[in-house]
């Protein structure tokens, strides 16, 4: 066996372009992460009010839904047992819930330091980001450890807000954004890829718009982020693959079929 033979023994050849659809998943959880911190500065410089941002996601959320079940044809809900019913108690035990904690939240950290508040929330959403399960088999992966540190940044960062109905806000906002947000991506890019892709790319642009109005310095950066992200890491992963070594001859460790019970007795 030649050495080049060797090299291509169990090596994946990916395309390019299948390479950077694969890579909107990345793309549209930064572009989450983006639209949250957003939407949260809008609100603490009072350019957004809570009671709007509550309505306007209430809308969509309830919007996705409808479209949420209109793709999946009732099937999840039907495996699980669950009913239209049951979805609409569980979301108003969550927002009943969740309001009356508000006052909570809000002081839960206020022995803390603003900029302690701050460094933690960008540890938290960074892990969220790591720990996201981007469909990949890995051991880093954890749905569950990257959810609750999304929620546990966007408490530390409701605890900055004015008012308990800003931190509520904040928190429900969190639960679209991370939970019910990536539920819906996932489920449209297994049902309709085409739509799937549409929906990440004006996602995306909106979040470098949200940015923008910020600052265009951070507009540019997530930019140049985004463009990394979805052509240059593809570009390296593909050129990469070529020089990959696989250890595979006839040195490999030997493996013992014989039944030596009779040894062992």
């Amino acid at each position: 066996m030649t050495s080049s033979e060797m090299k291509e023994v169990y090596v994946r050849q990916y395309q390019f372009w299948t390479v950077v659809r694969e890579s909107t998943v990345v793309t549209q959880q930064l572009s989450s992460v983006c639209v949250f911190v957003i939407l949260w500065w809008y609100m603490d410089q009072n350019h957004l009010s809570p009671h709007q941002l509550f309505t306007y996601g209430l809308i969509i959320s309830l919007f996705g839904y409808l479209v949420f079940d209109a793709i999946d044809s009732g099937e999840g809900r039907n495996h699980c047992g669950q009913t239209r019913w049951a979805d609409l108690k569980s979301t108003v035990v969550f927002v009943a819930f969740t309001y009356g904690f508000s006052p909570v939240l809000k002081t839960l950290t206020e022995s803390i330091s603003t900029d302690t508040i701050y460094a933690m929330s960008v540890f938290m959403l960074l892990g969220h980001l790591i720990f996201f399960d981007y469909g990949a088999t890995a051991a880093i992966v954890s749905s569950t450890l990257s959810l609750n540190m999304a929620i546990f940044a966007s408490v530390c960062l409701a605890s900055r807000l004015p008012s308990s109905l800003h931190a509520f806000v904040t928190v429900t906002l969190a639960i679209e954004v991370f939970a019910l947000w990536p539920m819906f991506q996932k489920k449209l890019k297994a049902i309709t890829p085409h739509c799937y892709l549409g929906v990440t790319v004006v996602f995306t642009l909106a979040a470098v718009l949200g940015v923008l109005t910020v600052s265009l310095t951070g507009a540019v950066l997530f930019v140049l982020l985004l463009l990394a992200v979805a052509f240059l890491c593809p570009h390296y992963l593909i050129k990469l693959q070529s020089s990959k070594d696989n250890i595979h001859g006839p040195w490999d460790e030997a493996e013992i079929k014989e039944d030596l019970s009779r040894f062992l007795g």
